[in-house]
């Protein structure tokens, strides 16, 4: 209890502010991040980046762990804005939106069902909110230990969207809400241990991938997206990118739309690299006959 009246203290202090100064003190606290070399997110992104960027030189690795703490810290405070405002404000910040919209948009009038994927890339918050206030989304979430279920199922929620956990219910709930031509949210980069996924190249690394939008697709034959909020300089807002991955539904097993899925994630965080979460263990469960990774 105590913990969960600190993090809505903390929600309600930022929401206080104007997102540019949420952001600058975000960016300060993902620099500190930095300057501190005993950190868990510290080294956990380092490893990344070094898995994932072999081309680039150790200063310009440097360089982008950087980069990337500090669009983590702007991640974590931007948190209460985006949970707390008003309606109208938070879709002020909103300030572009991808043409390929129009093909989401033609797949819940037309009753077929759509699967909105938002990898850990940008705001993914603000993705979810944007399309839950024009959609009928249900996004799927995996419970936290940090306290946050209640808090992060509210702000998730808080514009329309039906917000249910990974489990058996939440499960069916997905199922009944493609069958009835809605709209899935779905993070399809998490890591879901040795016996949820299978292994799958991201960024050249064998990773344990969810094969839950698989089975979707190719059983129902669900247009798959991929969408993700960038997030402008200095607090701006954000633009909101759009894809459609035929592949992913195409694919002619289970395997190649994971694969599928995987490269097109992949190909979207190498457009905007820093604002990637590489402080997440995404490499955590290993092949068996791999060696572990030090995170």
């Amino acid at each position: 209890m105590k913990r969960r009246a600190w993090l809505r203290g903390l929600l309600r202090a930022t929401a206080l502010l104007p997102l540019s100064l949420a952001h600058g003190a975000g960016a300060f606290l993902g620099w500190l991040l930095w300057r501190i070399p005993a950190n868990s997110p510290r080294r956990t992104a380092a490893r990344n980046l070094g898995l994932c960027f072999p081309e680039l030189s150790a200063a310009e690795r440097e360089t982008l762990l950087r980069l990337n703490l500090q669009e983590t810290g702007k991640l974590l405070l931007e948190l209460g804005p985006l949970w707390l405002w008003r309606g109208d404000r938070i879709l002020g910040l909103v300030r572009g939106v991808a043409r390929e919209e129009a093909a989401l948009a033609e797949a819940v009038r037309a009753k077929r069902g759509a699967i909105l994927l938002t990898p850990h890339l940008g705001c993914w918050e603000m993705a979810g909110l944007y399309y839950s206030s024009r959609y009928p989304l249900t996004i799927l979430y995996r419970p936290s230990r940090l306290g946050l279920d209640e808090l992060s199922r509210e702000g998730r929620g808080r514009l329309g969207g039906k917000v249910v956990a990974t489990d058996a219910s939440g499960v069916r709930a997905l199922l009944t809400a493609l069958r009835e031509g809605e709209v899935l949210g779905i993070l399809p980069d998490q890591d879901p241990g040795e016996e949820s996924g299978v292994f799958a190249p991201f960024f050249g690394v064998a990773a344990s991938t969810m094969t839950l939008v698989s089975r979707l697709a190719l059983k129902a034959g669900a247009p798959v997206f991929l969408t993700w909020a960038e997030r402008l300089p200095r607090g701006r807002g954000f633009i909101l990118h759009l894809r459609l991955l035929p592949e992913v539904t195409a694919a002619g097993s289970l395997e190649a739309s994971v694969a599928a899925l995987n490269r097109a994630v992949e190909t979207a965080v190498r457009t905007l690299p820093a604002q990637y979460l590489w402080a997440y263990k995404r490499f955590k469960t290993r092949p068996p006959s791999a060696p572990q990774l030090l995170y």
